[in-house]
């Protein structure tokens, strides 16, 4: 797979351009290799994607810092638009093609038409809405990423009429209300001048025709229900509220409209014995009052399966230990996170008369006599924020 350029270098702006000179070196970008003035260029068209790729980065705050620090592989798992249909990128940028010198539209002023819902042929189309579900995942799987299948309910173009909403291609006619513009103008005149209000036809949606032989199977809607399986690849790292956007798998738009997105939002399950701060993960481990004293090598719990863990001697409750990654990646820097054990000490609270006396001679000892504090000890809640600071 080639390289990736850098996303200044296809824009031609330097690092620390401002946002409205990234505008402006997009917009005559997309001027310049529009399919339109480069009718079959294929080299022109990838170029067009590529610059609309770039914007996309460069013109959010976030997604440029974490393109600054960390470059394309910072990219990794966000939301990117999957651009297949030239139009579809003026109308997710539209709004920095009017103002200044381009007229009400970059469509008005050189390719005719608007860039709102216009299709090439003059009449109107609407995107199908997106869908979101939610999938939830245990903390084994977010320590590794994981493929999921998730099965939805979705409009899909109709297989009859392609989604034209016709039973033929002859099943239209002119709306003798707007003659076929998909638009009613309205002009109205006052002391201020000529005023003229543009609004969508209401007999045609917009479409300028309306169907006299609707599809038998859609009912002229352009589109039918399915039930749909989609496979869905969750980077290691993620947590509750991240979310992936899968282009186009969303519902059809109506009579040929582009289809809308899928937005799968995760939701991380309670874990039975690990906590989340962050990367890192909390274990609590109950250790016997002769483990704690003497110290040995024990087996713990990790997500990827039993560690062994070296205990010095003479551990006291609250102590921390640390597993040098053992935790979660980074879903933006792959960096390891670590697993933290909390060490607590059992204490029975039933014992024998031979583990009574031998109590008693160890409380007459001078090693398991508690020495006097010469200042105040931390509790495991400032000991978990100098950790984690």
């Amino acid at each position: 797979m080639a390289t990736k350029r850098d996303y200044y270098e296809i824009l031609g702006v330097p690092k620390n351009a401002s946002p409205e000179e990234i505008k402006k070196a997009y917009r005559k970008l997309a001027m310049q290799y529009h399919p339109d003035r480069n009718p079959g260029d294929k080299e022109a068209e990838e170029k067009f994607k590529e610059a609309a790729e770039a914007y996309e980065v460069l013109s959010d705050p976030e997604k440029r810092r974490r393109y600054d620090q960390f470059g394309h592989e910072g990219m990794r798992g966000t939301d990117f638009r999957e651009w297949t249909d030239i139009n579809d990128i003026f109308n997710h940028f539209r709004d920095i093609f009017s103002g200044a010198g381009f007229g009400g539209s970059i469509f008005d002023d050189f390719f005719g038409g608007s860039t709102s819902t216009r299709s090439r042929r003059g009449s109107s189309v609407q995107r199908g809405s997106d869908l979101r579900v939610k999938i939830k995942l245990a903390l084994e799987e977010i320590a590794t990423g994981v493929s999921k299948k998730i099965k939805i309910k979705r409009y899909k173009k109709c297989s009859s009429c392609n989604g034209t909403g016709a039973e033929s291609s002859g099943g239209y006619k002119t709306c003798p209300v707007c003659n076929g513009t998909g638009e009613i103008r309205q002009v109205s005149r006052s002391i201020f001048g000529q005023f003229v209000n543009i609004t969508t036809c209401n007999n045609c949606g917009g479409e300028g025709k309306i169907i006299s032989n609707p599809c038998k199977l859609c009912n002229g809607e352009g589109r039918v229900q399915e039930d749909a399986t989609i496979t869905v690849d969750i980077p290691a790292g993620v947590s509750t509220g991240n979310y992936l956007t899968l282009r186009g798998e969303g519902n059809a738009g109506r009579r040929g409209g582009p289809n809308g997105d899928l937005i799968v939002v995760v939701e991380e399950l309670p874990h039975e014995i690990f906590h989340r701060q962050g990367d890192d993960i909390i274990y609590e481990l109950n250790l016997s009052i002769p483990e704690a004293v003497l110290g040995g090598e024990i087996e713990v719990p990790t997500l990827t399966g039993k560690a062994k863990l070296k205990l010095e001697a003479g551990l006291s409750p609250g102590k921390i230990l640390r597993m040098k990654g053992k935790g979660l990646p980074n879903v933006n820097t792959k960096r390891q996170g670590d697993q933290l054990i909390v060490v607590n000490i059992y204490v029975p609270n039933k014992l024998s008369q031979q583990e009574k006396e031998i109590m008693q001679s160890l409380m007459n000892s001078a090693n398991f006599k508690p020495k006097e504090r010469t200042k105040k000890s931390k509790n495991i809640f400032e000991h978990f924020k100098d950790i984690w600071n």
